[in-house]
């Protein structure tokens, strides 16, 4: 299937590793230009390099920004003016209840993932809603509809960006355009691993009995997500072939989100 995004313009934060860097590979092979963003320069560096490798011609450029700061967000913003697609990835919500939560790791962790997706959607709709085209992709999180008080941080946060992808995706028809969500469940990344390390050591004092764990012995289909599944996903959102697609949220998780 020919998804139409050859030529498009696809700003993508989180991208040097994990779900972002699988969304930066299908995005590539569907021949759009790329400007990938992260904290780390060097995994950014490594990122581009295998990119332009396996797909020579490509554009790519890399931009390290601290997103969960102000200043990084907007400076990010005008170094990619003209984007068609803006991919919000980065964020990492640290396990916990409300008691093992501090205020500050709450606040530093909603700077990055919560007003990082909602500053950037800001100074990147502008541009997109005067040209009268663009989507945003916010991948967010399944903890965000199945809440988890062992996770209070990320399913409250989640919930919240769930809420503003919608509310912002209802009206954005109007400027031309569309604004979708992804709520992966347990996704095969590093950061899967540590979350399910987070949970053995809740329930058995050690990390490394998970496999153990009722919600991981019971997963669908026997594993986590690929990420590359959820990129597939994010790249069919980005195209036409969705473009009557707004203000929602797909849930990718095998269904684990509506047992009980």
């Amino acid at each position: 299937m020919d998804l139409g995004l050859a030529g498009k313009k696809a700003l993508i934060t989180g991208a040097s590793r994990g779900i972002g860097r699988a969304i930066a590979g299908v995005f590539a092979a569907e021949g759009c230009a790329l400007a990938l963003a992260s904290r780390d320069r060097s995994a950014l560096e490594a990122a581009a390099a295998e990119l332009r490798a396996a797909h020579p011609g490509i554009v790519i450029t890399i931009h390290p920004a601290d997103l969960s700061r102000t200043a990084d967000q907007e400076a990010l913003a005008r170094a990619c003016p003209e984007i068609d697609i803006l991919v919000n990835n980065a964020g990492a919500n640290p396990p916990g209840t409300l008691a093992e939560i501090d205020d500050a790791t709450w606040r530093a962790a909603w700077d990055l993932k919560m007003f990082g997706f909602i500053n950037l959607t800001r100074a990147c709709y502008a541009g997109m809603a005067a040209r009268r085209a663009g989507v945003i992709i916010n991948i967010i999180g399944a903890a965000g509809e199945r809440l988890n008080a062992h996770y209070i941080l990320g399913s409250t946060g989640n919930a919240g960006l769930m809420a503003f992808t919608r509310a912002l995706g209802s009206a954005s028809p109007a400027d031309g355009v569309r604004v979708v969500g992804i709520n992966p469940g347990l996704t095969a990344t590093e950061r899967a691993t540590m979350l399910v390390e987070s949970w053995s050591r809740a329930a058995f004092g050690t990390p490394d009995r998970w496999q153990e764990l009722p919600q991981v012995k019971t997963l669908p289909f026997g594993r986590m997500a690929a990420a590359r599944e959820v990129a597939d996903l994010a790249a069919f959102l980005a195209s036409e072939r969705a473009g009557y697609i707004s203000g929602t949220i797909v849930t990718i998780d095998g269904g684990a989100a509506n047992r009980h």
